[in-house]
């Protein structure tokens, strides 16, 4: 048997990062590791309802911004609260790609990874 473990986003700001993941999406921190000279930091978070987990990954001397190259990837999010959900991010200023025909959009994180919203069927 094989399971999906998680996935990772390199991130410039870790505590900016966090605060998103926590306001947006509601997400927290589940487990974290450090290098012991410091060059990096890994923290997991998780939703509180499943085993997967979004791993931010932080390079302590790194200050430019990542190649995300034309960000064709990006993570979902289904919700049974899509409508609360679009507020709440509206409000926030991150929906960088609306599809009202398909029904879902895109919010942006601090980097500029996209992460689709899509309601619960």
């Amino acid at each position: 048997m094989i399971a999906f473990n998680h996935f990772n986003f390199n991130v410039l700001d870790l505590e900016r990062s966090l605060k998103f993941y926590k306001d947006a999406l509601g997400l927290v921190p589940v487990r974290e590791k450090a290098a012991a000279d410091g060059s990096f930091k890994l923290v997991f978070l998780g939703d509180g309802k499943s085993d997967f987990t979004l791993e931010l990954t932080y390079l302590t001397e790194r200050k430019e911004a990542y190649n995300l190259g034309e960000c064709e990837f990006h993570l979902a999010f289904q919700t049974d609260e899509y409508e609360e959900y679009y507020k709440k991010h509206k409000e926030m200023g991150v929906i960088c790609f609306e599809n009202p025909g398909m029904g879902i959009y895109f919010i942006s994180d601090p980097d500029g990874y996209w992460i689709e919203i899509v309601p619960a069927k």
